[in-house]
């Protein structure tokens, strides 16, 4: 069965929410173009045009982590992934709570993973200026608990997409998908984007600490600009393509670090 969707229309920009599936988006478009990969229909959380990411954003290693001294075990909660990813927010049924034309608000109450308790709202709107998309959690649980929010849509690759964005320092990579070494991005020079360049063509799917949150992605052959801005708590930026045959990429506002945890 599908899932029910509820769409939200101002001037020329639709967006289009699944309560169902994580309170993700299946849509959004600008006068009938895509900004956001579409969802195919059928397809699991991760074929969502975006995703919620609570109560912590993309992997946590080790089995679960150590928080004023007490181990919090946390297993894998996707196949064919070694670590936990993404929290389990985007794993969920969410409740619409509010809806305008232009407006949505969705609740959530969890208990779990591991020792997380939380209460989380969503709220979409929709203005003439375009998509606003904000996220707040509630620690419901009985002891101090450290949580991880962001936001991860799939947004449209063209082959001459170009970002820009002040991401001055970069996380390398090891083969289990965490960071391993801090790094100026003047060391990869191409994945600076502070002046505005095309997507890398290969493989990239790295954090990028100290963002200041704004970016700007441009699509010459659809001739249409999209600038982001980011709340300052999400300060770390995740970007991640496989490549340039990828009809996507992903730029994450996330609040913390890959297995900051």
């Amino acid at each position: 069965m599908t899932p029910e969707t509820v769409a939200l229309r101002c001037g020329g920009l639709t967006a289009e929410i699944v309560p169902g599936m994580g309170g993700g988006l299946a849509r959004f478009e600008y006068n009938g173009v895509p900004l956001f990969r579409p969802w195919a229909e059928g397809a699991d959380p991760f074929g969502l045009a975006s995703i919620l990411l609570v109560p912590w954003s993309n992997r946590i290693s080790g089995g679960g982590f150590t928080f004023e001294g007490t181990f919090h075990p946390l297993a894998p909660n996707v196949a064919g992934e070694r670590f936990p990813i993404h929290g389990n927010g985007f794993q969920q049924g969410w409740t619409l709570a509010n809806r305008r034309d232009d407006a949505v608000e969705l609740v959530l109450s969890s208990d779990g993973p591991g020792p997380f308790r939380y209460q989380a709202r969503a709220d979409y709107a929709l203005d003439a200026n375009g998509l606003d998309m904000r996220l707040e959690v509630t620690n419901r649980a009985t002891l101090r608990l450290p949580f991880g929010l962001g936001f991860h849509p799939w947004l449209v690759r063209t082959p001459h997409t170009t970002l820009r964005a002040s991401l001055p320092r970069v996380w390398s990579e090891t083969g289990d998908h965490l960071p391993d070494r801090l790094l100026p991005v003047e060391a990869v020079p191409h994945w600076d984007f502070r002046a505005g360049r095309p997507l890398p063509p290969g493989w990239i799917n790295n954090g990028f600490p100290g963002w200041d949150g704004r970016a700007t992605i441009s699509w010459p052959e659809l001739g249409l600009t999209m600038r982001i801005d980011a709340a300052p708590a999400l300060s770390c930026a995740i970007l991640y393509s496989p490549g340039e045959t990828a009809d996507f990429f992903c730029l994450e506002p996330v609040n913390h670090a890959v297995d900051t945890f």
